[in-house]
């Protein structure tokens, strides 16, 4: 049977992997990516926008935004425009969780998903290196209790994605994984900000 003779449903999974053997693997594993979000019940791990520089200054304070390293404009711009991105693409966001640090409340608030939890098991593995492991497996428990119904938006730091998944995602970037019957992440793809 040819492929213009095939039924509808085939000719169309046909177009699918035509344009992802063309659009290469970054576009398939984007795209993969996608048709995860869409069918809910898996994690999206957002590193948060553009924050210049690393780690945080000396004497930083939790509870003090100006003692932090912070977004930037760009990091603003990036965080609303994956929250126009996901309502565009219709994802369903079922809950949105954040680090305590500002930049990610911030990154969280400005994607606009719904109301933001602060969830202390996020903080920033870099800046609090000696609790990595603890704030790790803390990450993993919690996201392998997430079923849905629709996505679990994490908002945290670069640091804390490479601990859990071992990618390492640009600012803005969003990681899906989904939580395997052993607790187990795995990693389905990935979203560049544009």
């Amino acid at each position: 049977m040819s492929a213009l003779r095939a039924p509808p449903a085939r000719r169309a999974l046909l177009a699918l992997l035509a344009w992802l053997v063309i659009a290469g693997p970054a576009r398939a594993d984007e795209a993969t990516a996608w048709a995860a979000l869409r069918q809910g019940g898996v994690v999206a791990l957002m590193r948060h926008g553009e924050a210049p520089g690393v780690g945080d200054p000396p004497g930083w304070r939790l509870g003090d935004c100006t003692s932090q390293r912070n977004l930037s404009e760009r990091g603003r711009a990036e965080a609303r425009a994956v929250g126009m991105r996901l309502r565009a693409e219709r994802i369903a966001i079922g809950h949105v969780v954040s680090s305590p640090w500002c930049r990610c409340v911030d990154t969280a608030t400005l994607v606009d998903a719904g109301a933001v939890q602060i969830e202390p098991t996020f903080a920033n593995a870099f800046v609090l290196s000696e609790q990595r492991a603890a704030l790790r497996e803390g990450g993993r428990a919690l996201l392998a209790r997430w079923r849905g119904p629709g996505v679990l938006l994490v908002v945290t730091h670069g640091e804390n994605i490479a601990a859990l998944t071992g990618a390492s995602p640009a600012p803005a970037e969003i990681v899906v994984v989904a939580a395997a019957d052993d607790a187990a992440l795995r990693v389905i793809g990935s979203i560049p900000a544009r």
